[in-house]
């Protein structure tokens, strides 16, 4: 988008180019609150489409207890923004009720998300007495309880994610009641609802509940409008509308794999205020009163991210010694040298930095967020960096906090432990370069590392761990299926599946759950649906160790063949050639003649005897001897 041109000048030519919009024009989508222009967004981007698989597809179904108004265009606005290229469809007024209680949610086919657009009104009566509070709880229990119901219902018929939302309460209804008493009363049975509504959460895996609330509580937004309310049914206002599209756009980011894993950041007038180099350690802003304060908030906000699986790389324009002393020596200081996985600080340009850090960590940069003060800074790293989400550390600091947290950057559908161990295991990946820069060839490396792997049928431990993997793995995924956490669950329970976990351990320590599999056991034939496998630990050899160990589970199932499939994307290019490599042999196509993995935009099928197969494990790996059947 050029400076000249207008934001919806700029999507019209993107889908008259039939081109995703560029990095800064979806970066301006999440970001404004100009509710008018997101709706004309939306409405330009309905005829979207883009050469190429450059976009992630998502498919939302929206399910309304009311006129859904201007919710379809501001959604899709939203997630054209994180990088998706949606499709929309909304079900017929009225028709709520039913379509949850049946299940059809979509007759077009099974959507990834299911948006439920609620009202207060579906759990209000239309007249009650202000006087008989206790009719009033009755009524809304009622309600309530037969939403649980029908949504119970519906989950047994569908494998998308349902994403609900707590309810403002209207205050026409609150200041009805004059007495002060019951008042509190009513107030209190809304606080209740909405407790239940975020409490479907923990009863059904599959819902996942945001708090609209909460949202409306900390923005400048009305969140009805009476008028609309009475004239078409249409009781939320835009604004209201607008933080509702962003909630589940952070859902569907998290539930198809677009959450980000790292977080760069600058040092001075961003984890500090002031500059070190003018003012030396013992004069940065930290700590204290305004504006310090705001900075060791954002230090405590950082780390809490740390705790929770983001890897922290520092990206300075500094001296190295002196930043090695303030972080080490200053008191307030919360980050401290080993909370980064990667350190950055020279004199060289941040974006080359990044390339630096992400080489290091062997991760993409699609995969960071660069927070920095300087505008300067930031442009650079947009220009060479599009991928790179970039947040501003400009302004006044008490905003910090706010500025790198509501874009939803890093949300998870889980936490699991290999999250939360996440930033120490890639400090170890940097070890790990050193470490094998002593080395004459990469085996002698890899022998070195007394590298050892454990592949297990998946628990309902580790099938949350499983299901993150196959949300968020782009290079090595071998078809591109993303099996979510329901689905991955009901293949674990079905004796005519596997799904299997790979862990690996090395001298440096735990690696955690690194890879899955998803395997079709069949008496004759196991096809292995899809595996995927963690950028930090290729070229060890552990998916062919994967390969070797699954081999001798089929050759002692009396099995004949393994199949193995590759779907080439933008991004998978790096195991095109496993299945060869591996021993497995292309099936030729109908005509006769066997296709090619790296041109093929269909998926490719391979074979191999288990007996050929089990031999693949390289000799540097030791298969752990507690992986196994429970069943065998």
């Amino acid at each position: 988008m050029s400076q000249s041109e207008s934001p919806l000048a700029a999507l019209r030519a993107a889908v008259r180019d039939r081109r995703m919009p560029d990095p800064p024009l979806r970066r301006a989508l999440l970001e404004s609150d100009d509710t008018a222009l997101a709706r004309q967004a939306g409405k330009a981007l309905k005829q979207l489409t883009v050469d190429g698989d450059q976009l992630r597809q998502v498919e939302v179904a929206v399910l309304a207890t009311c006129t859904i108004g201007s919710y379809e265009p501001l959604l899709r606005a939203q997630l054209v923004g994180a990088g998706f290229l949606p499709t929309l469809r909304a079900a017929d007024y009225g028709s709520f009720g039913m379509a949850l209680a049946t299940g059809r949610l979509d007759p077009e086919g099974e959507p990834h998300l299911v948006s439920l657009l609620m009202d207060a009104g579906h759990f209000l009566p239309g007249d009650w007495q202000a006087g008989e509070p206790d009719a009033l709880e009755k009524h809304v229990e009622a309600r309530l309880d037969e939403f649980r119901a029908q949504l119970a219902a519906c989950l047994e018929h569908t494998a998308a994610t349902v994403v609900v939302h707590t309810l403002p309460l209207p205050a026409q209804v609150r200041d009805g009641v004059i007495s002060l008493g019951a008042r509190a009363r009513v107030t209190a049975l809304w606080y209740r609802v909405n407790a239940a509504l975020l409490g479907l959460a923990e009863d059904h895996p599959q819902v996942v509940a945001v708090d609209l609330v909460g949202e409306l509580a900390e923005a400048a937004v009305t969140a009805r409008d009476a008028r609309l309310h009475r004239y078409g049914d249409m009781p939320h206002t835009d604004g209201a509308l607008l933080l509702l599209a962003r909630l589940v756009r952070r859902v569907a980011q998290a539930r198809l794999g677009l959450s980000r894993k790292v977080l760069a950041l600058d040092l001075d007038n961003t984890l500090w205020g002031g500059v070190l180099g003018e003012v030396g350690a013992q004069g940065v802003q930290l700590g204290g009163l305004y504006p310090g304060n705001c900075y060791l908030e954002l230090q405590r906000t950082v780390h809490r991210l740390r705790e929770q699986g983001v890897i922290l790389v520092l990206a300075s324009k500094n001296d190295a010694d002196a930043v090695e002393r303030a972080l080490t020596d200053h008191p307030d200081v919360v980050l401290r040298p080993d909370a980064f996985s990667a350190r950055l600080v020279n004199w060289s340009a941040k974006a080359g930095n990044l390339r630096q850090a992400a080489e290091a960590l062997s991760l993409s940069t699609e995969s960071f967020v660069f927070m920095d003060d300087s505008d300067f800074e930031r442009g650079q790293v947009g220009d060479e960096l599009p991928e790179v989400a970039v947040v501003s550390a400009a302004g006044d600091p008490a905003h910090l906090v706010d500025a790198l947290l509501r874009p939803g950057w890093f949300d998870v559908m889980e936490l699991t432990d290999t999250d939360r161990k996440r930033p120490e295991l890639y400090r170890k990946r940097a070890l790990r370069g050193d470490f094998s820069a002593g080395f004459g060839s990469s085996e002698e490396f890899l022998r070195a590392l007394d590298l050892s792997v454990e592949i297990a049928p998946a628990t309902e431990f580790t099938v949350g761990r499983i299901a993150q993997l196959a949300a968020r793995t782009n290079q090595f995924n071998l078809t591109g299926i993303r099996y979510d956490e329901a689905t991955t669950r009901r293949m674990s329970e079905d004796p005519g599946h596997l799904v299997l976990s790979v862990s690996v351990t090395d001298r440096f320590g735990d690696e955690g759950i690194v890879g899955a599999l998803w395997v079709e056991r069949g008496p004759d034939v196991w096809r292995v649906l899809n595996m995927v496998l963690s950028c930090r630990v290729l070229s060890r050899g552990v998916e062919n160790a994967a390969i070797g160990w699954l081999a001798g589970r089929a050759r002692e199932a009396g099995a004949a063949a393994i199949e193995g499939r590759y779907t080439r994307s933008a991004r998978n290019g790096v195991a095109a050639s496993f299945w060869t490599d591996a021993g497995f042999a292309p099936v030729a196509s109908p005509e006769g003649n066997p296709p090619s993995a790296e041109s093929a935009p269909t998926p490719t099928v391979f074979t191999v005897a288990p007996a050929t197969a089990v031999a693949v494990t390289p000799e540097w790996i030791a298969l752990n001897r507690r992986s196994g059947f429970s069943d065998e």
